[in-house]
């Protein structure tokens, strides 16, 4: 039901049709970039479950270009997360590695039209970012500081931008940052000015910078989106006048 469902999404993107959906944009931006870029028309109708797709090209869009590219990834980010800054043990991290991969659950959803390996793939890096930005703490301000440090939040703003359920590793990462400027509150040999340098780039990386990624994200789909579609309904008649092929189009809408 779910690929039937995110399926249709990404068609809706290829035709540039307008749709209202409970989800965020971003993932169902990278399935239908995956069909385009695949070659898939944006014709199939997606109805119900079990339809054979036949000549129509989504192997783009269920497997090789996106959902099972990400899912191949997520073994290589436990592995860095477990091996580099966790456990600090090649054994532990070769086996949590190793019992991903052949976990029934990822094997699975890795092969069809969904959400969820797009998702653990942004939930992973930014546990991933997190915990470099940590190991970094000796040499605040460094090049690498402010990379894994921007990265986290850019990994938080693509979490949120494909199911709201992102919100819980913010709250990781909030939690986790709360811990650091407490600490570094508490560091007697740190100037007020130098906690508050540490406070800005906090809020820039980690506030900012995943709002204003969240926001475009939003810019892009209302930009791509421009003709009229299923989710014409849910919004005023002077949105619905900029999408082409509605009743409206071109109307003067009063105020």
């Amino acid at each position: 039901w779910d690929e039937t469902h995110f399926g249709k999404m990404g068609s809706y993107y290829i035709n540039r049709t307008f749709f209202f959906d409970v989800h965020p944009p971003l993932g169902k931006m990278l399935i239908g970039l995956a069909g385009y870029l695949s070659g898939y028309d944006g014709t199939f109708p997606f109805q119900k479950p079990g339809d054979r797709y036949e000549q129509h090209n989504y192997v783009g869009m269920r497997g090789v270009r996106l959902c099972r590219l990400l899912s191949s990834w997520l073994a290589v980010l436990c592995l860095s997360v477990q091996l580099l800054e966790l456990s600090k043990s090649l054994p532990a991290a070769l086996l949590t590695a190793f019992i991903l991969i052949f976990d029934t659950g990822c094997i699975t959803l890795s092969q069809y039209i969904l959400l969820d390996p797009i998702l653990m793939f942004f939930l992973m890096g930014a546990v991933l970012s997190m915990v470099k930005c940590n190991s970094c703490a000796d040499r605040p301000f460094s090049a690498s500081w402010w990379f894994w440090l921007s990265l986290t939040g850019v990994s938080l703003a693509g979490a949120m931008g494909v199911k709201f359920v992102g919100l819980f590793v913010v709250l990781l990462v909030g939690l986790n940052t709360i811990y650091d400027l407490w600490d570094l509150l508490g560091n007697l040999s740190l100037s007020l000015v130098m906690f508050g340098k540490h406070l800005l780039a906090r809020v820039l990386c980690l506030i900012i910078l995943p709002l204003a990624l969240y926001t475009a994200m939003f810019a892009v789909h209302f930009a791509v989106l421009n003709r009229s579609g299923p989710g014409d309904g849910f919004f005023s008649s002077a949105f619905q006048s900029q999408l082409i092929g509605n009743n409206l189009h071109n109307v003067s809408v009063p105020e």
